[in-house]
Order: structure tokens, then C-alpha cells, then sequence
């Protein structure tokens, strides 16, 4: 089975009511960082977590949005779940189109 790929978005709305971004690049870094998640060498767009890959987007700062690779399902879920409640990120499926329901957490 291929890994499953989600979109992470801000669940934070700018003034004008769009999303905002999820931070500068330095501040996306350093907050996953706290949270055992890191690029395996420095100016690296890939950061590694506990049984996740997070994608940033190449020459983009602030960030709007990431994709994350579930690499162990089994570690990953609640490594997610407690990214996107301290973090603040909505958590979207391509796949099916739909938010990830994980509002009850927060």
C-alpha cells in the first residue's frame, strides 16, 4: 500500500477571512522542531517526525501549506493529532476530498 498523503493548512483565518499561513519558514521549523520533527540536513525542504515526512514547499516563505506522508500509520496518527492541536493546522484528505475530523481534540 502507498503512503497516505494529507494537505496541512492553518485553521487560523487572516483578516480578511482567508487562511492565514502557517508561519515563516524559520517559525514552521522551529516550532516542529519542539516537536521531533526535523530536515536530515540544513536548507532541506523534507522533515522527518515519528512515523511522518512533511513536504515544504520549495522557495516559499511564509508557508500556506505542507504535505504530509504517513511512512507508519501506526506512529504517525497521534503525532498528527497532537501537531494539528498545538499547531493549529487543519488536517485535508485529497484522496477524499474531505477536512480530517479531528475538532473534537481541540
Amino acid at each position: 500500500m502507498a503512503n497516505r498523503k494529507l494537505v496541512i493548512l492553518s485553521r487560523i483565518s487572516d483578516k480578511d477571512g482567508a487562511l492565514a499561513p502557517l508561519g515563516t519558514r524559520k517559525e514552521v521549523e522551529g516550532s516542529l522542531v519542539k516537536h521531533n520533527t526535523s530536515a536530515e540536513r540544513v536548507g532541506s525542504d523534507v522533515l522527518y517526525g515519528p512515523g511522518i515526512e512533511l513536504q515544504l514547499p520549495p522557495n516559499q516563505d511564509p508557508i500556506t501549506q505542507m504535505l504530509l506522508t504517513l511512512t507508519d500509520e501506526d506512529i504517525a496518527w497521534p503525532v498528527i493529532i497532537k501537531l494539528a492541536r498545538d499547531l493549529q493546522w487543519k488536517v485535508h484528505d485529497p484522496g477524499s476530498g474531505r477536512e480530517l475530523s479531528l475538532k473534537y481534540l481541540f
